[in-house]
């Protein structure tokens, strides 16, 4: 079964929401607030987390930042009323891997649970391009000496580019791998590329990243 951690301020949507899990055979735990979701987060196991980022006593982003400075590597997926493209980087950045505007389609919601939680890779651990190397047992990047630090998302993200170099995988590929028949639009997958791109690109070193207009992105060297 697949447990879920919901922190939701709103009490109808939060009733609503554990009803329709504990529908789909889900195993929902709850909190109402920040600091309260922090406790349960770190004193229990999930499969996945869903916040909202507009929480009372502390908000979903600085939670998620706080998880992850812990080395919580649990999947966390925000829900939020604010669906811009800086509001989506924000929460990526703080270490999110998805993000599901208000309202949204129950289905939708469910689907995205589902995706995130079995995401996992059974492949070699250990992966290399050029300076850069990514060991998925220790989930850990590395370009030379210097560790590079990534959103569970954008760690998936380049660990397809490095398993495929110097193949170029296609926003196609990329959308399903992260979220299956249910990706969100456009935009979420550019934001998680450019984090990605920004993260690599603040170590010294050829520029590795590329995007090929029209067919989707690569990890080679120049």
């Amino acid at each position: 079964m697949t447990r879920v951690l919901l922190i939701e301020d709103d009490r109808d949507l939060a009733e609503t929401l554990l009803q329709l899990m504990e529908f789909e055979n889900m195993v929902p735990d709850y909190a109402s607030n920040g600091v309260a979701g922090l406790t349960l987060a770190q004193s229990n196991r999930y499969d996945i987390l869903v916040i909202d980022i507009g929480l009372p006593k502390m908000n979903g982003l600085t939670l998620c930042e706080q998880l992850r400075q812990e080395g919580c590597q649990t999947p966390i997926l925000f829900l939020t009323a604010r669906g811009s493209i800086d509001d989506k980087l924000a929460g990526f950045a703080s270490g999110g891997d998805d993000y599901l505007s208000k309202p949204f389609d129950n289905r939708e919601l469910l689907a995205r649970i589902m995706v995130l939680s079995g995401r996992r890779s059974s492949q070699t651990p250990l992966i290399k391009v050029a300076d850069l190397s990514l060991d998925n047992s220790a989930y850990q990047v590395f370009r030379g000496e210097h560790h590079v630090k990534l959103t569970p998302a954008s760690f998936t993200i380049l660990e397809l580019l490095m398993r495929a170099s110097p193949k170029v995988i296609s926003r196609e590929e990329l959308e399903d791998a992260l979220w299956g028949e249910d990706a969100p639009n456009s935009n979420t997958l550019k934001a998680h590329i450019y984090y990605l791109r920004r993260s690599l690109e603040q170590v010294p070193g050829p520029k590795l990243l590329h995007t090929v207009p029209g067919k989707g992105w690569v990890i080679k060297e120049d």
